[in-house]
């Protein structure tokens, strides 16, 4: 069974969608769900939303809780996760050592092959891949200046990437994919899902320097009907 690490945001997402248009056939979306909101290892803004993606597309899901925080207790609630199939795991790293080097140090260790085809990508292109493959982002936190709370909750698409390099270039280096925590998201519609998310219960709040959106639930509709 071919499984992919799946949180919601883009980078999860279209790596899965890569993997299956490259042969794969990811079979099972799987979302670690970490005690700790500031894990370094895991995305973790509104990871309860993944079944309905996997709904959406089609695919089963698993959610794991990670019982206690730190790296240690992550990287122990991903092992449990994965051992037992000998099967490729798929994961959305773009440059991020920290997370490439465990994934990677793990996966061997279990015998299943570790497939991230974002790798080493320029990250401007990975966003303006995931863009132009018809993905519908929302950016559900922000982190790091020059990024302001009102992006909270808006759509990420090649006129705020734009935004988002110039900001960079212009104000404060960022890492433009948001894979240095600079801003998370949540994709609620893709041209390959079956159905688009709806969300619901949408909260906007501060926690130390970040904002973020906390959504409280979600529905489905299919993409023929009208909200």
């Amino acid at each position: 069974m071919t499984t992919a690490l799946v949180s919601g945001g883009k980078d999860s997402v279209y790596s899965t969608y890569l993997a299956d248009s490259q042969g794969l056939s990811v079979d099972e979306l799987l979302t670690i769900a970490p005690e700790d909101p500031d894990s370094f290892l895991f995305h973790t803004p509104n990871v309860g939303l993944v079944k309905w993606i996997a709904e959406a597309w089609g695919k089963t899901h698993r959610i794991v809780p990670v019982t206690g925080t730190g790296e240690a207790a992550e990287t122990a609630a991903l092992r449990d996760a994965l051992a037992g199939s000998h099967e490729p795991v798929v994961a959305g790293a773009i440059a991020s050592a920290f997370q490439w080097s465990r994934l990677h140090r793990l996966t061997f260790e279990l015998g299943r092959p570790l497939y991230t085809p974002l790798w080493g990508k320029e990250a401007g292109r990975v966003v303006r891949e995931e863009i132009s493959a018809g993905l519908d982002i929302r950016i559900v936190q922000v982190a790091a200046e020059p990024l302001g709370p009102e992006l909270v909750g808006r759509r990420l698409d090649a006129a705020r990437l734009a935004d988002l390099e110039r900001l960079s270039a212009e104000v404060r280096p960022i890492q433009v994919a948001g894979e240095g925590g600079e801003y998370e998201t949540l994709v609620v519609d893709a041209p390959f899902f079956r159905s688009r998310l709806v969300l619901e219960d949408e909260r906007v709040e501060r926690r130390g320097g970040a904002t973020r959106m906390t959504i409280g639930g979600a529905h489905l509709v299919a993409k023929t009907e009208s909200l």
